[in-house]
């Protein structure tokens, strides 16, 4: 099971990647730890129940549960924060106006074809904003575990699960590596663990080149 220092490690290196300035909408997992580590950063924080202005998450003194996340996580509002219908937050993700959606992944193709609504076999409680998140934002980056919990990659030659769409992710972050996906498959841009390339080669489910920068 992942701990809480790597699920902590994957939302400080996404944080990092963000543009300042840039809206952003967060899914459910790893990506709702984001909002604590941006570091000053100025970026707009976009919940698809419909919120753009997200702040660090409230202590327990301060959980109001009238204000909460598309995960159902408390939240609090940055200074200057609107409240707006969840149609009018679609309308901003549909309309191509999310820079950035930082995703979970159940798969990840190494073209960097998502999936992450549905397991085949259980009950699917509803698909929820992913797919259209995946259409209309202008940037993907996947926030995941490097593993399933039974120990299967999730960086894989070909998805298994049903797809979230055509688009393509253009970034993975786990717990020992950022990929970056390209029209010839993933490449390794990081290692973010003191794991060896060879070790990372093990656990993942297809070939990858290295082009890391130092």
């Amino acid at each position: 099971m992942l701990s809480r220092f790597d699920r902590i490690k994957i939302a400080k290196k996404v944080a990092e990647e963000l543009e300042e300035g840039s809206i952003v909408n967060l899914g459910v997992g790893i990506p709702t730890l984001i909002p604590d580590y941006l570091n000053g950063k100025k970026v707009y924080l976009q919940s698809e129940n419909g919120l753009l202005g997200i702040g660090p998450t409230p202590d327990e003194e301060h959980i109001n549960m009238d204000l909460i996340s598309a995960s159902k996580k408390p939240i609090t509002m940055d200074k200057g924060a609107s409240l707006f219908d969840s149609s009018d937050s679609f309308v901003m993700i549909r309309g191509g106006h999310v820079d950035v959606a930082v995703l979970g992944a159940l798969q990840v193709d190494r073209y960097g074809e998502i999936a992450n609504w549905t397991i085949p076999g259980k009950t699917i409680l509803g698909v929820g904003g992913a797919m259209d998140l995946v259409a209309g934002a202008k940037k993907i980056i996947l926030a995941s575990t490097h593993q399933a919990k039974n120990g299967q990659p999730k960086l894989i030659n070909e998805l298994t699960f049903p797809s979230n769409g055509v688009r393509k992710a253009d970034m993975l972050v786990t717990e020992h590596a950022v990929f970056k996906f390209t029209d010839y498959g993933p490449e390794l841009s990081e290692i973010l663990s003191d794991i060896s390339i060879d070790e990372l080669r093990k656990i993942t489910g297809t070939k990858f080149k290295e082009k890391i920068t130092t």
